[in-house]
């Protein structure tokens, strides 16, 4: 359980700093309240994407990643990114990603973020 929670701290730290970042990734809401709030259920819902989708989407796209020797994971990450955000519209949160290459910037800064904030954050079960 503290797993768990590590890790959706540490998607909202990296979805907030490429919302800082990118201008055309936006995260709406009236106070600042509802903004963590929006956040804390955007960083779910990406984890939710990022654990049952990507890893069926890696599979199945495994000759381009050998083809293009894995830089077809920066697609696999944006595409995540835009699912994330279709999925938090469809639930009336206010997280939008703005555009194919928006959500490639996005999901290298997410990644790189997640991966620094996974290195920090202490991993328990």
């Amino acid at each position: 359980m503290m797993n768990f929670l590590v890790k959706t701290l540490a998607n909202a730290g990296a979805l907030l700093v490429a919302i800082w970042l990118v201008n055309d990734i936006t995260l709406t809401g009236e106070s600042t309240g509802k903004k963590a709030l929006t956040l804390i259920i955007v960083a779910l819902l990406f984890g939710l994407v990022n654990f049952f989708v990507k890893p069926v989407v890696k599979l199945l796209s495994l000759p381009l990643f050998i083809l293009t020797l894995g830089l077809i994971t920066l697609v696999i990450n944006a595409l995540m990114l835009l699912l994330t955000s279709w999925l938090a519209d469809q639930f009336n949160q206010n997280f939008h990603v703005e555009g194919f290459w928006t959500a490639v910037l996005g999901g290298l800064i997410i990644s790189v973020v997640s991966w620094a904030l996974n290195v920090i954050l202490p991993e328990k079960d």
